[in-house]
């Protein structure tokens, strides 16, 4: 088998491209949980703990524990499932999820515990002792006796009655699954003072192993997922009074925000504050609330998967969860909804309140834009008058000059009148320095330029 095994891989490997590393992981995962071959008549006695802090090595640690298991290794646990033959006559099978990990114990149902006895004690004959199963690291989700048998389905009324007493009279749930009606489950959803569910499943005599494992398979999942489902449920109740009172407050900051009678940078600080809070609660819960959507959609196709038949007067495990879980799922969806609408309007007003500070700040700017123009202005019109002295002084000076030098000449010789010459000089100086007022401003302004 083994040669074959080899050529076939070789054969693969010559004919096709080098595989990807995920494909032979990604393909296994389809055969990764087969369902068991169950005899009848047996008992599951089934076990689903949380396992958030719990690792693989006491996992290990644990199944280690069980009779002639002590050669397991962690490398026999990195599949996530393992079935294993503990001795002749029952199999415990070990499963670990995302957020739970699950162990279900088949083996043959006793005698005294059959269809029409009365509340039976099915740990009597327990094959593991209690405190293998108290010992499991984790903490208890979902427990539940399951107990196939089989029997004559030709009167479903008549073993609906059988099956009462082994509920020990209390309202119970039951259907036809399969649309052959292949079998009869019954169930009251009631914890024991053991802690325990009972579930009770009575196959038609064509009913075959494989069957039967799957049918197993589907109720202890359903009711496994749907206790995971309503962990939303209490988180949902725990926000509903934080929620109202963040929707009060977002309300009152709008109606602040309205009225102007609060400065828009404590507005801003408050609503800050606001979304912080909203924030935190749904990255802490976003995962809780998606995690029940996914899991109440598993419950709702183990359901159709059992292809329900009504029994006459008898409520059928989908009516069960109708009317039980999905007030529930909708009180978290409801819950989720809520906390993203309140998300989604604190960012609108946010945006408001932001696009309000932006208006005032514009405003802000255009009067101090006003200000420093008029400022210019005035100090255009002051630098004009300031040059008008600066060349009424600068002329003064130059015709000082010229009135000290024709008297100069004058001493010498020169007949010059030193008053008439300044005099007859003074439009050319005022001219001439105006002139070379001109000529710097000029170049200045192309310097700039």
């Amino acid at each position: 088998m083994d040669g074959v095994t080899n050529h076939a891989e070789h054969a693969a490997a010559a004919v096709l491209p080098p595989d990807d590393p995920r494909r032979f992981p990604l393909h296994q995962e389809v055969h990764a949980r087969p369902p068991a071959r169950i005899r009848l008549p047996a008992l599951v006695v089934y076990v689903a703990v949380l396992n958030d802090g719990v690792t693989r090595e006491q996992e290990l640690a644990h199944l280690q524990r069980l009779p002639g298991q002590g050669g397991l290794t962690l490398a026999d646990l990195q599949g996530n499932f393992l079935r294993l033959r503990c001795a002749p006559g029952y199999t415990l099978k070990w499963e670990r999820h995302t957020e739970f990990s699950r162990y279900s114990l088949v083996q043959p149902l006793s005698g005294e515990a059959g269809l029409g006895t009365q509340e039976p004690d099915l740990l009597a004959d327990l094959r593991l002792p209690p405190d293998w199963w108290a010992g499991i690291p984790g903490r208890t989700i979902c427990a539940i006796q399951l107990a196939l048998v089989g029997g004559d389905l030709s009167d479903p009324a008549a073993v609906l009655a059988q099956a009462r007493p082994w509920f020990g009279q209390r309202p119970v749930v039951a259907s036809l699954v399969g649309r052959e009606a292949y079998g009869l489950v019954v169930t009251d959803f009631a914890l024991r003072d053991n802690g325990f569910e009972r579930m009770l499943f009575v196959a038609a005599p064509h009913t075959s192993e494989t069957r039967a494992g799957r049918v197993s398979a589907r109720l202890l999942e359903l009711e496994t997922y749907r206790m995971m489902a309503l962990l939303g449920l209490p988180v949902a109740k725990a926000l509903s009074g934080p929620i109202a009172a963040a929707e009060a407050r977002l309300a009152e900051l709008t109606a602040q925000m309205e009225a102007k009678t609060t400065s828009d940078q404590l507005l801003l600080d408050d609503l800050v504050a606001l979304a912080a809070r909203i924030e935190r609660a749904v990255a802490e819960h976003g995962y809780r609330f998606s995690a029940s959507r996914a899991y109440d959609r598993i419950v709702q196709q183990r359901i159709a998967e059992l292809r329900e038949q009504a029994i006459a007067g008898t409520q059928t495990i989908s009516e069960f969860m109708q009317r039980r879980l999905s007030p529930a799922m909708a009180t978290v969806a409801a819950t989720e909804q809520r906390l993203e609408a309140l998300s989604k309007r604190i960012a609108r007003t946010g945006a408001l309140l932001r696009t309000q500070v932006d208006i005032a700040r514009e405003e802000q700017n255009r009067q101090l834009l006003e200000k420093l123009t008029r400022g210019q202005a005035l100090q255009l019109r002051l630098q004009s008058t300031v040059e008008g002295l600066s060349i009424a002084a600068i002329s003064y000076y130059v015709i000082s000059l010229v009135l000290y030098g024709a008297k100069a000449l004058k001493s010498a010789g020169v007949p010059l009148h030193p008053e008439l010459t300044a005099g007859a000089l003074m439009p050319l100086v005022l001219w001439g320095v105006w002139r070379l007022t001109r000529r710097i401003h000029a170049r200045l302004h192309e310097g700039q330029t």
